[in-house]
Formats: structure tokens, sequence, C-alpha cells
């Protein structure tokens, strides 16, 4: 599993904080891509109320082995006190797209003391 591709969600509440966070993990090499989606409207359940916001989706594309790494990125650098992260599996790919996605991120070795903290806190 260590080895294969995933692909992360998270939202965030606004346009700028999603263009951030997505620059943030493609210039340090812990996502191929970010794709951001325009906004959606999220109905759920927040401290025992109901809420109803505007959200932006960001699809990350990545590796399982980057897996933790990624989600401190996020939650280093997020604004919600809980924020959305699933890791879904690709359980399949065209192999080109694989292999850029793979050159994209870099070796492990790549990844080592590699700072995800932003310095705009406002993400």
């Amino acid at each position: 599993m260590r080895g294969e591709a995933i692909v992360v969600l998270t939202t965030v509440d606004t346009d700028e904080a999603g263009r951030r966070l997505a620059r943030l993990l493609v210039e340090s090499r812990l996502a191929a891509c970010v794709q951001i989606l325009p906004p959606m409207t999220s109905v759920y359940r927040w401290q025992s109320h109901l809420a109803e916001t505007a959200e932006w989706l960001l699809l990350i594309k990545t590796f399982h082995r980057l897996y933790p790494e990624v989600e401190r990125a996020i939650r280093d650098n997020h604004s919600y006190q809980t924020p959305e992260i699933l890791a879904l599996p690709v359980v399949a790919g065209a192999p080109d797209y694989l292999a850029w996605l793979a050159e994209s991120v870099g070796s492990p070795d790549d990844h080592r003391d590699v700072d995800t903290s932003s310095s705009d806190s406002s993400v």
C-alpha cells in the first residue's frame, strides 16, 4: 500500500486559503497536483449545531508514503479546528499519468526536513 497513489481531500473556507495550501503542497513536493474546486455548500453538524457554509474542495494527488507529511502540512496551515482530511486509494490509473505523479513528488529522500509550516497564519 505504501507505494500506491492516493487522492487526499480537504476543504477550506476561501479560494485564497485553497491556493496557498495547494502551492505549499506542490512546492514542497508533497503533491504532484492540487485541484481547487469551485465553492460548494457544505451542510454538517458542528458542536451540536447544524451548520451550512461555503467551502472549496481540494483534490490532492500524492502517494500513501507521503500521507503523514501531507496531513501535517494541512493541519499546520489550516484555519479549521478539525479539518476534513480523507485519503482515498487510486485503484487504477493511466500508466503515464502515474509515472508523472511519481516523478513530480520525487523520492523519499526529497522530503527530509521539509518545512511545511506557512508564515501566513490565515490558512
